[in-house]
C-alpha cells in the first residue's frame, strides 16, 4: 500500500497453478485463506480449520471440496468459481500463492505456515516421486532430472528460477516466507511454525481457534485433537489426500509419509547443507532464519 494504493498483485504461475484465479474470487469477511508454500503443512491446516470449522471429526466431504485449491488450473475456473460460490459454511480456502499474490479484504484471515527449509526439501523431494506424471505436468521430466532423493534435494536448494514461475523451490518457498514475516504484524495475517504444531498440537488449535473467532464445545476438544494427528490423517488419506480428483498422486497414504521436525539430518550430505546454508543466507534475514531454523 502506498499513499492508499494498493500494490499490484504479483502473478504468481506454475505448471499446476494461475494466481489470477482469485481475480473472480469474491472473498466474504469471514474467509480464511490458507496461503502455505508446498510442503510446509497446507493439508495439516487445512484440516485443522475444517475441525474449528465443523466442529465434528467426522467432515461432511472430502477435504478438497471443503477447501478448494482456488488456483489451481488443471479444473475449469467456471466449475471451481461454482464451487466458491455455493459453499454455505464458512469458507476456508488453499493456496500456495504468497500474500503479495492474493486480494486483501478486511475480516479474512490470512493463515501461513511455516517450516525449516531443509525439512520442506526432503518431503518435497519424497513428494516428487509420489506425483502422477502422466497429470502433473513437468513431473516426469523432474522425476527424470533427480532421480535419488538427495539429487532432489540438491536440484530444489540450487533451483534458482524466479518464485514467480516456479514457487516449489527453495527461492520460491523463501520469498512466500519473507512476505509473510514481513507482515506477521498486519491485522488478519496468522504466522505460524510447523514445527509448533508438532510440539503442542492441542495448544497451536486452541490459539487458532481464538484468532480465528471459532468457539469450539470444551467436550469436543479432544476427539478434534486426535483427528488433527499424523497418523489419524494418514489412515484417512483416502479423503484428506490432495488429489483433487484429479489423479495427482500415485498414493494417498504416501503423502503423508513423515511429518517430524529434523528429517533433514538423515538425508543432506555435508556438501549439501554447505549449499544451503550458503543460499539461505541469500535469501532471507538472519531473524527469520533463526526463527525457522529453530
Amino acid at each position: 500500500m502506498v499513499d492508499g494504493v494498493a500494490a499490484p498483485l504479483i502473478r504468481y504461475r506454475t505448471g499446476l497453478t494461475d494466481s489470477t484465479r482469485w481475480e473472480v474470487v469474491k472473498l466474504r469477511a469471514d474467509d480464511i485463506v490458507i496461503s502455505t508454500p508446498s510442503k510446509c503443512g497446507t493439508t495439516w491446516m487445512q484440516m485443522i480449520c475444517a475441525l474449528l470449522v465443523f466442529g465434528d471429526p467426522a467432515l461432511p466431504a472430502p477435504l478438497t471440496a471443503l477447501s478448494p485449491w482456488v488456483d489451481l488450473s488443471l479444473r475449469p475456473e467456471a466449475e471451481q468459481v461454482e464451487l466458491l460460490e455455493r459453499q454455505e459454511h464458512r469458507r476456508f480456502l488453499k493456496t500456495h500463492t504468497p500474500l503479495d499474490g492474493l486480494p486483501w479484504r478486511d475480516g479474512v484471515s490470512y493463515v501461513v505456515v511455516a517450516r525449516d527449509p531443509r525439512d520442506v526439501a526432503v518431503s518435497m523431494a519424497h513428494h516428487r516421486a509420489n506425483l502422477n506424471a502422466q497429470v502433473v505436468p513437468g513431473a516426469e521430466r523432474t522425476m527424470a532430472g533427480w532421480p535419488e532423493v538427495v539429487d532432489r534435494i540438491r536440484g530444489w536448494i540450487e533451483d534458482d528460477r524466479p518464485p514467480h514461475l516456479n514457487l516449489s523451490s527453495l527461492t520460491g518457498t523463501a520469498w512466500h516466507l519473507r512476505g509473510a514475516w514481513e507482515r506477521r504484524s498486519d491485522p488478519g495475517v496468522l504466522l505460524i511454525h510447523h514445527a509448533d504444531l508438532v510440539a503442542d498440537l492441542e495448544g497451536e488449535m486452541r490459539r487458532l481457534a481464538t484468532a480465528l473467532g471459532t468457539p469450539v464445545a470444551e467436550a469436543v476438544w479432544p476427539e478434534l485433537v486426535v483427528a488433527a494427528t499424523f497418523s489419524s490423517m494418514r489412515a484417512r488419506s483416502a479423503a484428506l489426500a490432495p488429489n483433487e480428483g484429479l489423479g495427482l498422486l500415485k498414493d494417498d497414504a504416501a503423502f503423508f509419509r513423515s511429518g517430524e521436525p529434523g528429517q533433514w539430518r538423515h538425508a543432506f550430505t555435508p556438501a549439501v547443507l554447505t549449499t544451503y546454508d550458503a543460499r539461505i543466507r541469500t535469501l532471507l534475514p538472519a531473524d527469520l532464519i533463526t526463527w525457522l531454523h529453530r
